[in-house]
C-alpha cells in the first residue's frame, strides 16, 4: 500500500498512515501481509506515475483508491481484503 503526502507528512497524512497501520495489524492476524510505503506527493515522478494531485492519497498495488480525504480504518481494511482476494 502506498501512502501519498508531502515530506515531512502533514497531520492528515500522518493520520492516514496510522489508519493503514491499524488496518494492516488487524489483517496480519488473519494471514494478510501488507507492505506500506510513503511516497512524496511533491515529486514530479510520483505525480506523473500515479496522477495524484491532492493529499492524502492511498494506492494499492499502484492503483489509486482514495485522494484528498482521510479513509477510516474500516474502509482501508475493506480495500485491503478486496485486493488480497
Amino acid at each position: 500500500m502506498e501512502v501519498f503526502g508531502p515530506n515531512p507528512p502533514c497531520v492528515r497524512c500522518h493520520t492516514v498512515w496510522k489508519n493503514v497501520e491499524k488496518a494492516a495489524s488487524t489483517l496480519k492476524g488473519k494471514g494478510v501481509e501488507v507492505t506500506m510505503t510513503r511516497l512524496d506527493i511533491t515529486s514530479k515522478d510520483v505525480v506523473a506515475k500515479y496522477g495524484v494531485l491532492m493529499s492524502p492519497a492511498l494506492a494499492l498495488n499502484g492503483i489509486v483508491k482514495t485522494m484528498g480525504r482521510i479513509p477510516d480504518v474500516q474502509e482501508i481494511e475493506t480495500l485491503l481484503r478486496e485486493t488480497a482476494k
